[in-house]
């Protein structure tokens, strides 16, 4: 649903981002793994930080039209691993690793590999929400806004 017309073009696996390579997370994730994680591990990282130069070129617009803070915690056996703020609500809009500095109005708890299905269009996202395959708190409706965000971006 969300899928980029060449998801290989942005999203390869292997891929090193080119700032922030490792993370020491809370306190919460680091008990659960005994060394710093290498953000580049995680499929998710490099789409969010490609979603991020998207909301910096069109941010402005995207406040004007969403109005909302989204909070993805992506999981992995069950338990967070990392977590990504997508801000359209204040300022220009912004894309943050880590949790929702104001309150979320909506926050996805979701595998790392599913987001990557829905990423790249193996898995339609109501079907997959309806399945259980991942949580959502708070304005579940607000999420048809954050698809439309995804394609927006597949489109870039």
């Amino acid at each position: 649903m969300w899928k980029r017309t060449d998801p290989q073009a942005k999203i390869k696996a292997g891929d090193r981002p080119q700032t922030c390579h490792s993370l020491a997370l809370g306190p919460a994730t680091e008990s659960a793994l005994p060394h710093p994680l290498e953000l580049s591990d995680f499929q998710s990282f490099s789409v969010f930080e490609d979603i991020s130069h998207h909301i910096k070129d069109v941010g402005a617009q995207l406040v004007k039209k969403v109005n909302a803070i989204f909070q993805l915690d992506i999981t992995k056996d069950g338990k967070t691993i990392l977590q990504w703020t997508i801000d359209l609500k204040n300022g220009s809009g912004d894309t943050y690793l880590g949790s929702a500095r104001l309150p979320a109005d909506t926050v996805f708890i979701i595998p790392d590999s599913v987001f990557m299905e829905l990423i790249v269009g193996k898995m339609n996202p109501q079907k997959a929400f309806l399945a259980g395959k991942f949580k959502v708190k708070g304005k579940v409706l607000l999420s048809q806004k954050l698809e439309r965000i995804f394609r927006d971006w597949a489109k870039f």
